[in-house]
């Protein structure tokens, strides 16, 4: 991680984005058996709600063993196997033995969107979760996360889309809110063709408790992230436009922190 990209983006973002929340970053690493890694929770717990913690100022690292979601591990890249009658828990569930999710109509429809759902592995590696203003210059994130609500992932999603023609510069496939963070945008840094999309997401209801009221995420690709700080200052964040809407991003920032 370069520290000089670090202090630079804090200071662009607090000058264009006053008050808002920083974004925190997600880096995989090989495995090391001297780093302090969160225990495994009791009983399931929330990807999306063990991460406030990082968005609060506390580093976590992650490995296999501190995921007890079938669904985060899945997404984490540690585990390809889904939960028995996954199917069914997706969709409509069965009378009597398993209450379904609904957020597919039938399981067949949720056959066909799995094979849509690309590969991610991670074995042999940790997760770290870092606040931006926490990375070292030993830190090269793989991904870099947003929490916000609507002014700011209105700049963000403008930012996302301002040196390309291409009008899907962002993307919000369907999935648990970790694939949002964690495989789609991973995947997304992974292209070597293709410029990476920005992606947009928690919209799970599963992990909507998780979050707070208004908010969603927006996760850059680290290539990605670094190429939208390079032009941060040419861009419409230094027009008459964007200092209107830097005026509801303080009084939203003041709102949320009375809250």
């Amino acid at each position: 991680m370069y520290i000089v990209l670090r202090d630079r983006f804090t200071a662009l973002w607090q000058k264009y984005f006053p008050g808002a929340e920083l974004p925190i970053t997600l880096e995989f690493r090989k495995d090391s058996s001297n780093v302090q890694k969160v225990p495994p929770p009791e009983g399931w717990s929330c990807l999306i709600c063990q991460i406030n913690w990082v968005r609060k100022g506390t580093p976590l690292v992650f490995d296999a063993s501190s995921i007890s979601c079938p669904g985060g591990l899945m997404h984490a890249g540690y585990s390809t196997k889904r939960p028995p009658e996954f199917r069914h828990f997706l969709s409509y569930g069965k009378p009597g033995v398993l209450e379904g999710e609904r957020y597919k109509m039938t399981p067949e429809i949720v056959d066909s969107w799995e094979k849509t759902i690309p590969e991610f592995s991670s074995a042999g590696k940790e997760m770290h979760f870092t606040r931006w203003d926490q990375l070292a210059e030993a830190d090269s994130p793989d991904v870099v996360i947003f929490f916000a609500r609507p002014e700011v992932l209105s700049g963000l999603f403008t930012l996302a889309n301002y040196d390309s023609s291409d009008p899907n510069g962002v993307i919000c496939p369907m999935g648990a809110g970790c694939s949002s963070i964690i495989s789609y945008p991973v995947l997304e840094g992974q292209k070597q063709e293709d410029e990476p999309k920005v992606v947009l997401g928690i919209f799970d209801p599963s992990a909507r408790p998780c979050v707070p009221l208004d908010v969603l995420s927006m996760a850059f690709p680290m290539k990605r992230f670094e190429k939208a700080v390079g032009y941060m200052e040419e861009s419409f964040l230094s027009t008459k436009t964007w200092t209107r809407v830097q005026k509801k991003i303080e009084r939203s920032a003041a709102l949320y922190r009375k809250g």
